[in-house]
């Protein structure tokens, strides 16, 4: 199969290409993450108010894992659809069940006004924003990579992940801008649902940006010569179930680094090392700003060293460096504080800047969707799901930091091996003057 060859794509639609994954992404993520924030700061009160405070954390952090329950579903249906119709449609559908989604638990009542149907109701939209985003990265991803030269496959498939750390900053901004300008007690009770109703004037930028870019050129020559698989999921689990496996291995460790800073660090920094909840956020800004700022020139490494190498080594520092991550936040002071946090927030962008070309090399063109949506979701639970959790309950039980440093190791080992697998499909998806070197 041929697909994966270089095709004639004017450089102005690549640029329109780039801006729609950027721009859907980071629309998508800031969705994505505003409930992760909501989750660790205000949730816990407004849903379930009858049980302890730790009691109350974890509920509200089981509620953010519930969105990867569905992401696996989101993720096969959304591929076995992209392999079959496209990766376009795909695109623009996971932008509407997100920004639905989004907009409705922002109008959700709580469990005061409506009882335990608040909390249920929660879980259900979680679930719908879980499928939502199951197949956004996947047709993202594809959606760039299969549009880049094949010298700069990880730079275009840069621009989707770089929408994870965007969507994160202006989610944050968006908290911290609501808790500055009213009282912590009008935050918590009705300003923490502002975030959410402004989702929906993003939603219609994206759609805008979304519906005016052309179908990947390996999909339309699928199309065209008649290879579209009939059952693209089901072929790709039963004919590469070691990329299915290594891939899932490499996600792991790059999504438990990110949601532990993303989602668990808030609630540790307020309620284990009570810090100020604006300070944290501050924090987490600052690696969101670091880590956009960095994955484009990963990407550009990657492209130049191979993705392999790359995705090694930020793997290799991730491991080394989770232990004195949390020996610098837990000094509480504002430098050491930095440090671990402009550190962590680099090795993730060295992880995922060489990441989307990784993944979609894994796979041939006609069950390449349902393959990394497969990867990337259950890679996700695996790792960045159930993360904010078990850091949670590890601290509880052990009341020390190190347990939750030993733990985030173990997962990024766990990716340096999956990175270790090499498909049959590489070269092909490289193929250039230089793909000997990937």
């Amino acid at each position: 199969m041929d697909a994966d060859k270089p095709q004639t794509v004017s450089t102005s639609e690549r640029r329109r290409i780039l801006a729609a994954c950027l721009v859907g992404a980071t629309i998508e993520w800031y969705d994505f993450f505003i409930y992760g924030a909501a989750a660790a700061l205000v949730f816990a009160p407004q849903f379930f108010p009858n049980v302890s405070p730790l009691a109350g954390t974890l509920a509200a952090l089981a509620t953010f894992s519930v969105g990867f329950i569905a992401r696996p579903l989101g993720g096969a249906v959304m591929g076995h659809f992209g392999d079959r119709i496209g990766r376009k449609p795909m695109l623009v559908l996971t932008l509407a069940i997100m920004g639905v989604s989004t907009l409705m638990i922002g109008l959700l009542p709580n469990y005061e006004s409506i009882g335990i149907a608040a909390p249920i109701l929660l879980v259900l939209l979680r679930l719908l924003q879980g499928f939502g985003v199951g197949g956004e990265w996947g047709a993202a991803v594809l959606m760039a990579v299969e549009h880049a030269p094949p010298r700069k496959r990880a730079v275009y498939g840069a621009f989707p992940q770089m929408g994870i750390p965007a969507g994160i900053i202006l989610s944050v901004l968006a908290f911290i801008a609501v808790g500055s300008w009213m009282s912590s007690e009008a935050f918590q009770s009705w300003g923490w649902r502002i975030p959410f109703l402004l989702s929906a004037v993003l939603i219609v930028v994206g759609f805008v940006v979304r519906m005016t870019i052309s179908e990947s050129p390996v999909f339309a020559k699928m199309e065209q010569k008649r290879e579209i698989a009939r059952s693209p999921l089901i072929a790709v689990i039963m004919e590469h179930p070691l990329a299915l496996i290594a891939g899932t291995a490499t996600i792991i460790g790059s999504t438990t680094l990110g949601y532990l800073v993303l989602v668990y660090m808030p609630s540790y920094g307020t309620s284990v090392l009570k810090l100020p909840r604006n300070l944290m956020l501050d924090f987490t800004l600052l690696a969101a700003t670091i880590w956009f700022l960095t994955t484009l020139i990963f990407a550009y490494f990657s492209d130049r060293f191979t993705v392999r190498k790359v995705y090694l080594l930020a793997a290799t520092a991730g491991i080394l460096w989770a232990i004195p991550f949390f020996w610098l936040v837990d000094s509480k002071t504002i430098p050491a504080m930095i440090l671990a946090y402009s550190v962590t927030a680099v090795i993730i962008a060295g992880m995922l800047g060489a990441q989307s070309a990784l993944i979609a090399a894994l796979f041939p063109p006609s069950m390449r969707f349902s393959g990394i949506s497969i990867v990337a979701n259950v890679g996700a639970i695996l790792g960045g799901g159930i993360a904010p959790v078990i850091a949670t309950s590890l601290y509880a039980y052990y009341g020390s930091s190190t347990a939750i440093a030993l733990y985030v190791g173990a997962m990024v080992v766990i990716s340096f091996l999956g990175t270790l697998y090499r498909s049959p499909y590489n070269e092909e998806f490289f193929s250039s003057s230089a793909q000997d070197r990937h």
